[in-house]
């Protein structure tokens, strides 16, 4: 028997794409380019911006026919209401079986998911946010995380994944903090492109958003205007996505929703065309953010029709209309056939949209929809490794007269909103926080110990109290009293506040939960004020999706631990680190401001960006990027490089050190790498984060660290545009922070200036080996 060309996995995937669109009618092919979203809430509470106004989901009788066309994607079949595992594996399957059955050829839709910090459906593993995976500095822990999470999508019949979000921290104010990995485009980049690794070993498409300049939103406010400067663009905001695309292997990108001078990236072909996929190689599909398509008629007015909005993004680069059609159904067709758009454009994007389905197997005729076994998210693997995460990111900020870890048969008054809330180790983009909100009368799917039950259980021979003190963000102060009373009772008080995640203003962190200062949410500023009154010693337990400024407080806390939602295993994670069990090894990931207003700040400054004479704004934060302590000891002994040393504008140098565990408990250092550039043809970053390596010890033990800096790592982008590496003096600082310097390696780069392309190396190289 004969099979068609398309069907035959013996060909190369491109003749059977080129075969398969020859076949096609002009409402197929457009079919490809949109998904469909069931069941999306029309109410006014969804988790997408202006979703009321953006979704009409199709009745029975219309999905029956739409589907006789084909449909590209499915759109949140688990992360849209809840829904039993098994259950939603097998209604999908079905749903899979019902488009394939209706359309011409047999193929199914490629379903997708948000999975930022797990798998987004009910009942699946909630790990810690992204920036909490900055906070660990270990890259290899989230690239076995993005395999967890990609074997569970893969079991449950999803294809593409909506993560990892790669922006880079501008301002800490912007709601979406929580869902960065930090503040700095290296740290972002390398930590990024392992978690793009682990999610495309298991078969998932990753999908990199948001491209590009969204998180530089003007004043912190979700899908304002970029301000960005071609050179704060080139050389902070594109890196992670470059590098998790060389490196990570990421298979799809997301459009941004924001413009920058002018030019939303949905419409910008310079972008998504010449950037993407001329300079960088790339050949997966771009897809949309939720109704950003549309939005070039409604937010941007760019386009005065639906069919003008298509033919925007298509000519751009925009490949997938997420999450419902609206552009790249009637609307695109009517104008394809009016002449007005070239139906060229929609073959480019259909070509596209097919290799990738092509790829994943279902353009094969043995395709099968159905789950080969029992769906289980939330197995113990996933416990334990959301646990060895949680751990890991874990801040200690501030311990200066050894309070912790505590006394086993302390009393401990533990207080505060955040202490006896499961949800308050969750992030926005949890089911529990995302979704589970519209369903009160829904459990949670999940086990979540809060940080009062976890410490109780860590601290069996404690005499634990509790007083919840105020709500998150509520201006109610009468609950403080009650606080206070337990604090004086007690031989230590465990404040423990934060944020509460949410939606578009439905939270304090979160997806359009953006805010004008960095004052901590509510009145928990003048509840931590009443304890410090009390004289009694008050260790402070921050649960946030940001930083907050802490430097009213600097000095009179006993101690200072911050965790960034740390997800479901987040309560035994901070128990652990306040009992000892666990010793602290998380670095910031972003500076801890010292006061509440002065941003946007971060630590990559040029010299007028820092403290000096001519303002009275000190911009110095409290505790900078890299900082956190241990209940251990480290010596750093040995290092190379006293000498100017000189490398060609094209060489590397090899910098190492012994890091020795001179305290009595195991632990981890993280040994940080920055550049300093003293002279430049334009301003550069005071320093710069360019390697890092975490080192695991036990007391005593030794290790030798090398990190290979090559001279394209001080590569910036010059007054002409092109990314250069100049000949010049250069400093390479070792130190546990970017504020603090252990050691300096001087440098000078002799020969030409060097215009680089995009085969230019990305990472420091490291090598750890015994040293004894």
């Amino acid at each position: 028997m004969t099979i068609a060309p398309w069907r035959d996995p013996a060909r190369p995937a491109a003749d059977r794409v080129g075969d398969l669109l020859s076949r096609m009618t002009l409402e197929e092919k457009t079919a490809q380019l949109y998904g469909v979203w069931v069941g999306a809430a029309t109410d006014g509470g969804g988790v997408a911006p202006l979703q009321r106004e953006m979704t009409a989901g199709p009745s029975a009788d219309e999905w029956n026919e739409l589907i006789t066309r084909g449909l590209g994607q499915l759109t949140r079949s688990f992360g849209t209401a809840p829904v039993a595992a098994d259950v939603g594996a097998e209604a999908l399957a079905r749903a899979q079986r019902r488009i394939a059955a209706a359309g011409r050829f047999g193929i199914p839709a490629l379903a997708h998911e948000e999975c930022l910090a797990g798998f987004t459906a009910w009942g699946a593993t909630a790990y810690p946010v992204p920036l909490a995976w900055g906070a660990a500095f270990d890259p290899a822990l989230v690239e076995e995380l993005g395999r967890h999470i990609g074997r569970d999508l893969r079991a449950a019949g999803v294809h593409q994944g909506l993560a990892p979000v790669l922006d880079v921290v501008r301002d800490p104010r912007w709601g979406r903090v929580e869902e960065t990995i930090g503040e700095d485009p290296y740290l972002v980049g390398t930590v990024g492109a392992a978690y793009v690794r682990g999610l495309e070993s298991a078969g998932i498409i990753a999908t990199l958003k948001h491209f590009a300049g969204y998180a530089s939103s003007a004043g912190a406010r979700n899908l304002a205007p970029v301000r960005a400067g071609v050179r704060e663009f080139a050389d902070v905001t594109l890196p992670p996505f470059e590098m998790a695309l060389r490196e990570g292997g990421a298979r799809s990108v997301m459009a941004a929703y924001t413009e920058t001078d002018g030019v939303p990236v949905s419409a910008d072909p310079r972008l998504l065309t010449e950037l993407l996929r001329d300079e960088w190689g790339f050949t997966g599909t771009v897809v949309a953010d939720y109704f950003g398509i549309g939005f070039l008629r409604t937010q941007h007015r760019v386009a005065e029709d639906e069919a003008g909005a298509a033919h925007l993004a298509l000519a751009a680069g925009v490949d997938v209309e997420l999450p419902t059609l609206h552009c790249y159904g009637t609307p695109l067709v009517t104008a394809v056939r009016e002449g007005r758009v070239p139906e060229s454009l929609v073959d480019r994007a259909a070509r596209r949209v097919l290799l990738q389905k092509c790829e994943l197997g279902l353009l094969d005729a043995d395709w099968q929809p159905e789950p080969t076994g029992p769906v289980d998210l939330d197995p113990a693997d996933n416990r334990a490794l959301a646990r060895r995460l949680a751990q890991e990111s874990v801040v200690l900020l501030d311990n200066p007269d050894g309070l912790l870890p505590l006394a086993p048969d302390t009393r401990v008054a533990v207080v505060g909103p955040r202490a006896a809330d499961a949800l308050a180790m969750l992030g926005c983009y949890s089911f529990p926080s995302h979704v589970l909100p519209h369903h009160p009368e829904v459990p949670l799917g999940i086990s979540i110990p809060t940080v009062l039950d976890s410490l109780r259980a860590e601290l069996p021979d404690a005499k634990v109290t509790f007083a919840q003190g105020c709500e998150v963000a509520d201006p109610d102060t009468a609950g403080i009293q009650e606080a206070v009373t337990r604090a004086a009772e007690a031989d230590v008080c465990v404040a423990v506040l934060g944020d509460r995640a949410g939606l578009f203003g439905r939270g304090t962190s979160g997806e359009g939960c953006d805010v004008a200062d960095l004052e901590l949410p509510g009145v928990q500023g003048e509840l931590l004020d009443a304890l410090v009154a009390t004289g009694i010693p008050v260790v402070l337990v921050l649960l946030t999706g940001r930083p907050y400024a802490l430097g009213r407080w600097q000095g009179r806390l006993g101690a200072v631990v911050q965790a960034f939602f740390p997800g479901e295993e987040g309560g035994p994670a901070v128990a652990g680190v306040l009992s000892g069990r666990v010793n602290p090894s998380g670095r910031l990931p972003v500076s801890v401001p010292r006061l509440p207003g002065g941003q946007p700040w971060t630590y990559l400054q040029p010299p007028l960006g820092l403290a000096g004479e001519v303002s009275s704004l000190d911009p110095t934060p409290l505790y900078p990027f890299g900082h956190g302590r241990s209940y251990t000891t480290f010596s750093w002994q040995d290092c190379t490089g006293d000498d100017v040393t000189e490398v060609t504008t094209d060489g590397s140098y090899d910098l190492s050190l012994t890091v020795r565990n001179t305290g009595g408990c195991a632990g981890a250092e993280v040994v940080q790498l920055y550049l300093h550039d003293p002279v430049a043809s334009v301003t550069r970053p005071d320093v710069r984060l360019i390697g890092y390596q975490r080192v695991e010890l036990v007391p005593g033990e030794a290790r030798r660290v090398t990190f290979r800096f090559h001279a394209d790592l001080s590569s910036f982008t010059d007054r002409t545009g092109a990314r250069v590496v100049e000949p010049g003096a250069l400093e390479l600082r070792l130190g546990p922070s970017s504020a603090e310097v252990r050691h300096t390696a001087r440098l000078r780069l002799t020969g030409r200036v060097r215009v680089l392309g995009p085969d230019r190396m990305l990472r420091c190289g490291t090598r750890v080996f015994p040293a004894d």
